[in-house]
């Protein structure tokens, strides 16, 4: 029998505080495991669809087989677990700013910690994702032989919402042209957002990328007895 709350873990960062918490929800007879940031809750593992839509609706637009994807924030795992679901994906490299969450995984604190680590296609960087997608050759380090194919994030909130207000430049046109670079010709970038599809960065998007628009993921959430909406964003580079 499960303990009706635990905290698994608790850590300072420069951000802030970090927990890691399981609880027991009795309404529903699962266990919830949640990563509080300060007073924040950046992830719930009872709402993970969009999460997940990050990794299919993004791999969805690629074809061939031994596909490079980058995953941005690993947060409970489920973007990275998602990826790893599609035979088509050769490697993965899940890059991850917070040290205590690549500690959680390999310490098997969250449910698909083990998962994710016993897969040889699947590799952790600790490291921040945006100083490295902005700068000239940052994400290249991390697969020197290919670009990747595709780049899935989560990590703010929203475009406009930011858990550290440094990471604001990446938004922009410039960031996003300096990003959309180190992609593979026909690559894909995926980014998930808390808010529905905002049409202004969109179209901000569509001035970087070939192509882009925002996904509408829709979800039920039992405890408050009604639908949230949140957004995927795609965009791809031009191929060739």
């Amino acid at each position: 029998m499960s303990l009706l709350f635990e905290e698994l873990d608790y850590r300072p960062t420069d951000i802030g505080a970090l927990s890691l918490r399981r609880r027991r929800e009795l309404s529903l007879g699962v266990d919830v495991y949640e990563i509080k940031l300060g007073e924040e809750f950046l992830m719930s593992s009872l709402f993970t669809a969009s999460e997940v839509a990050l990794a299919n609706l993004g791999l969805a637009e690629l074809s061939g087989a031994e596909l490079n994807v980058l995953v941005g924030g690993l947060g409970l795992g489920h973007t990275a677990h998602a990826v790893l679901e599609h035979s088509s994906v050769s490697n993965l490299v899940v890059v991850e700013a917070l040290e205590a969450v690549v500690d959680w995984h390999t310490q098997g604190l969250v449910p698909l910690g083990q998962t994710l680590t016993s897969d040889p296609r699947c590799s952790f960087q600790h490291g921040d994702f945006f100083a490295l997608a902005t700068s000239d050759k940052g994400l290249s380090g991390l697969s020197p032989e290919r670009p990747f194919d595709a780049i899935l994030v989560d990590i703010d909130h929203s475009p406009e919402f930011l858990l550290d207000p440094g990471n604001a430049d990446f938004y922009g046109p410039d960031g996003l042209k300096r990003f959309a670079a180190q992609l593979s010709p026909g690559g894909v970038f995926g980014l998930w957002s808390n808010e529905p599809p905002d049409a202004a960065f969109t179209e901000r998007l569509s001035c970087v990328f070939d192509q882009a628009r925002g996904e509408a993921v829709t979800f039920h959430n039992p405890l408050q007895g009604k639908d949230f909406t949140q957004c995927v964003y795609l965009a791809r580079n031009r191929s060739g």
